[in-house]
């Protein structure tokens, strides 16, 4: 057999872009510089990309090309050009220091890791394996570490790339547990990515103008 028609060629593919993926997820946690998070983004928003056609590939599922079209032109292109642009306008560059220190951070990380992978480890039992299956850990792992990460950090524009990495962990799951949500779906969860990522930079902006700062722990002067 061929190795691009090999199933486990294309699950070992799948499994070492996933691995990326989440090594980009744990150094956002170490990452100060606001651009350099923004440009993290994109490329394990291209990874995720990257799983989803050769997922595509090997098991004939054309619709999961066009949501991994979608993904490169929205989270690829768009968000990180709209973020990059915010950064510029405002002239942040870096997050102030975060609640937790960074080598904690990383440490809680390694551990939130490690949970996805416990929590995960029930659903392959249940499951049979297959092309894909093998990344539900690292799709728990990207969520919970995206949420720990809004937690974490005190800028607004950061936290909502955090959101962001969040959705791509859900993202991630739906294309190698299900092969692909339906089409109809996807269109609308892509498109409410791009009008949120948009809505959320505008509201950053206002902060910043309001407060001349995006650091929300500002907010608690309008608690009455």
């Amino acid at each position: 057999m061929r190795p691009f028609l090999d199933m486990q060629f294309g699950d070992r593919i799948i499994t070492l872009m996933a691995a990326l993926v989440l090594v980009l997820q744990i150094a956002v946690v170490a990452q100060r510089w606001i651009v350099t998070h923004i440009r993290i983004f994109a490329i394990q928003s291209f990874l995720l990309a990257m799983i989803a056609a050769t997922i595509a590939w090997f098991n004939h599922a054309p619709h999961i090309y066009i949501a991994a079209a979608l993904t490169l032109v929205v989270k690829v292109i768009l968000v990180p050009i709209i973020f990059e642009r915010l950064v510029v306008r405002m002239d942040i560059r870096e997050e102030i220091k975060p609640i937790i220190n960074v080598p904690l951070s990383v440490v809680i990380s390694g551990g939130l890791t490690l949970l996805g992978y416990v929590v995960a480890e029930s659903f392959y039992k249940q499951n049979e394996p297959g092309l894909g299956h093998n990344e539900l850990a690292v799709a728990i792992s990207l969520f919970l570490i995206g949420f720990f990460t809004m937690i974490n950090r005190r800028k607004a524009l950061t936290q909502v790339l955090a959101l962001l990495s969040l959705e791509n962990g859900l993202f991630l799951a739906a294309i190698s547990l299900t092969y692909g949500m339906p089409l109809i779906v996807e269109l609308g969860i892509l498109f409410d990515v791009l009008v949120a990522a948009m809505v959320l930079g505008i509201l950053v902006y206002r902060i910043r103008e309001t407060f001349e700062s995006i650091d929300v722990s500002r907010l608690r002067r309008l608690r009455g």
